[in-house]
């Protein structure tokens, strides 16, 4: 995936629609697709939002199977492993008989090290045979002259960045990854919020998003907007999504998008992969408020 395809596009982060049983509801999830399709997303990255780290690599390979058959020739999708080692080694073997042309870690929850995420990479590409993702979710997984090594050696095909801040203009770290390996590999990784900060002042190339899953249309003018530097009517699309992102923020970012999803009447996504719950029905109102809300949004 090149600097060029990770500015085409708005990276869909969607929920994975599953039945009454668990297993993969192929219909709903297709109809999602075509939702993004249609809005003009050619990326589709699962990851948290489709809850891939409660994936058995029993049911991996299946998952992988329905994911290449739903999407058109034109659509690029980006699958995740971990976030453990052994389980992340052991669906590279799965990956090794599907072509997607990278896959994400999910971000470790143990305690790790700069040096140990490098060397688990590096046995990981070499076993996969393709460079990955890399998410960075928390302070302190990487320092930026480890990336730059990963980068160097070929391990890191782009890196989705997603560490909060209270100010996204103030981040050291990211400062220092920009002006170490340049902001062209690197995605805005929280959705339309910091989207615009992170373009404008630190050049990345993109932006991740969940709430594009409701609004494709909406989001993918924002991304043209960034582009050609018509802020104000960027910060105008943003606005318009601020009312599920608070929500996501607020409740849990997975749990909502997942009821959204259903709620707006887009697809079907079922019920929500153990250890989580449904959110409350108090919590459903609010959602199906904005959700909707959101899916008629025009931009004017």
């Amino acid at each position: 995936m090149t600097p060029a395809t990770l500015a085409a596009s708005v990276i869909a982060v969607p929920p994975v629609a599953r039945d009454d049983q668990l297993t993969w509801n192929v219909a709903e999830n297709v109809r999602l697709i075509r939702h993004l399709e249609a809005g003009g997303v050619t990326t589709l990255l699962y990851g948290g939002n489709a809850a891939l780290a409660h994936v058995a690599v029993s049911e991996y390979a299946t998952l992988l199977t329905m994911l290449a058959d739903s999407v058109s020739s034109q659509t690029v999708v980006v699958p995740s492993v971990g976030p453990n080692y052994g389980q992340m080694m052991d669906q590279a073997t799965v990956l090794r008989d599907f072509s997607f042309p990278t896959v994400m870690l999910l971000p470790p929850r143990d305690a790790t090290t700069p040096a140990g995420i490098a060397n688990g990479l590096k046995r990981f590409v070499d076993r996969v045979g393709r460079p990955v993702v890399l998410y960075l979710k928390h302070e302190g997984m990487v320092d930026a002259k480890t990336v730059d090594k990963m980068v160097c050696d070929g391990l890191i095909s782009w890196i989705k960045y997603a560490i909060v801040r209270e100010n996204p203009s103030q981040d050291c770290l990211l400062s220092s990854l920009v002006d170490t390996i340049g902001p062209s590999c690197i995605v805005s990784g929280m959705g339309e919020q910091p989207a615009i900060v992170h373009l404008r002042d630190f050049g990345l190339s993109g932006f991740t998003s969940g709430c594009v899953c409701i609004a494709p249309k909406l989001s993918m003018a924002m991304l043209r907007a960034i582009k050609m530097r018509d802020f104000v009517t960027a910060e105008r699309f943003r606005s318009q999504f601020a009312p599920l992102e608070s929500l996501r923020d607020s409740i849990n970012p997975v749990r909502v998008l997942h009821a959204a999803v259903s709620l707006a009447g887009i697809a079907e996504t079922g019920p929500i992969t153990p250890f989580w719950s449904p959110v409350s029905t108090a919590d459903e109102t609010m959602i199906a408020t904005a959700a909707r809300e959101l899916l008629h949004s025009t931009g004017d």
